[in-house]
């Protein structure tokens, strides 16, 4: 349990959780077109609420381990992880080869940023 609790792991997991309501915040409107725009924008702002919980102090406590560039690098591979598992399930939309392929370019730029 403090393994989860140290500053190079809790963080990680605040960013997911954090990525996950941030994710529900942009995209997740996209399914109810119905909806006023004023609407979706009004109950996005109030999901992106909690993610600004987790999101500060994750990085807060990160900066203790890890540069900014590389908690933004942690943000940035968790962003891309997360929306693939939203797009699919909830949005029903397929990920193709190329969006595979761009990927994992992104996640091998985000590998140089933690090169020593």
């Amino acid at each position: 349990m403090t393994t989860l609790l140290s500053p190079k792991i809790l963080p990680i997991l605040m960013l997911v959780a954090s990525n996950v309501f941030m994710t529900f915040a942009w995209y997740g409107h996209l399914k109810f077109k119905m909806w006023p725009l004023y609407t979706a924008v009004l109950f996005s702002w109030g999901i992106a609420f909690i993610e600004y919980w987790l999101a500060v102090p994750a990085n807060r406590i990160g900066h203790e381990v890890y540069s900014a560039a590389q908690l933004k690098t942690i943000q940035e591979v968790i962003t891309l992880s997360v929306f693939v598992v939203f797009s699919v399930f909830y949005l029903k939309e397929a990920i193709t080869w190329n969006h595979v392929l761009g990927f994992i370019l992104i996640a091998g730029g985000a590998a140089l940023i933690f090169r020593a």
